[in-house]
């Protein structure tokens, strides 16, 4: 069996400890020491609350790992929850509801880029989704992927094997709007190339 490789930060040295038991009795688990928490394919991190010292702490980890976070904290509120996903939180374990069992669950589904959240949790964040898609994207013209009706028809058709003139054609541009609007989607969202923008779509749903 492979071993996930896990590092373990905590806001006090009994929950470190903690911790740092519970992950080395698991056959799971490979517990880093400090010196290599780099190679850290997870991160647990737990902390009582998500306030300003908690959230320095995940700045931290995502600079120094930038590993998928497992977040142990008691209650978290809606506008906490969409601050520890910016830092790349991606499991959420009340501290009361830690076990070894659930732990170690939480860690290979934090692994395998899976999420975990307690199900209120998800009901906030889906709310959150739906008022940023209804108040902000689509007045705009976007959607939860971050692009335009116009871009998600031309990537559609650079799917399909369409070059920029049977694109400029298709839609009735000119061969530099389809250059300028790939360009624009490009820079706009950090992708390398036309492929990496083709792939972007899929992963989305929007092609």
């Amino acid at each position: 069996m492979e071993q996930i490789r896990v590092a373990v930060r905590a806001a006090d040295s009994l929950t470190f400890v903690g911790l740092v038991s519970l992950v080395r009795s698991r056959p799971e688990l490979s517990l880093l020491s400090p010196d290599d928490y780099a190679e850290a394919e997870v991160v647990i991190v737990a902390v009582e609350r998500l306030g300003s010292d908690a959230v320095a702490m995940l700045r931290q980890v995502v600079a120094d790992i930038g590993a998928p976070v497992l977040l142990i904290c008691n209650d978290i509120t809606e506008a906490e929850l969409l601050v520890a996903v910016r830092y790349r939180v991606v499991a959420i374990l009340p501290r009361a509801a830690v076990t070894p069992d659930r732990l170690t669950r939480s860690v290979l589904s934090a692994a395998n880029g899976e999420g975990v959240m307690p199900p209120n949790l998800v009901g906030e964040l889906l709310k959150h989704i739906e008022r940023l898609q209804r108040d902000v994207l689509a007045p705009n013209g976007l959607n939860a992927a971050g692009l335009t009706p116009r871009e998600i028809d031309v990537l559609r058709l650079m799917a399909d094997g369409l070059d920029t003139n049977e694109i400029a054609g298709t839609l009735a541009y000119s061969e530099r709007t389809i250059k300028n609007i790939v360009y624009g989607l490009t820079q706009r969202l950090n992708l390398r190339n036309r492929t990496h923008a083709i792939a972007y779509a899929f992963r989305a749903g929007v092609i």
